[in-house]
């Protein structure tokens, strides 16, 4: 589960920041006005990669509680 998690927090932050460069780039040469709301994916994608590090750290930590229980 550790594996598929860091995959996909991996992922997110790739995503986030390719769509952003793209969007960047389209900005440049088709014009702003056109392109400035797809920085709402970019932000979602991003937002997403900062969720599930924060998430595996909340595992991480009460995994390590159990493992201190048993």
């Amino acid at each position: 589960m550790k594996t598929y998690t860091r995959i996909m927090q991996l992922f997110w932050l790739t995503m986030g920041i390719f769509i952003a460069i793209i969007v960047t780039y389209k900005g440049f040469t088709d014009g702003f006005r056109r392109w400035y709301p797809y920085y709402v994916f970019s932000a979602l994608a991003l937002f997403l990669y900062f969720i599930r590090s924060i998430m595996l750290k909340r595992m991480n930590k009460i995994q390590e509680e159990n493992t201190k229980n048993s």
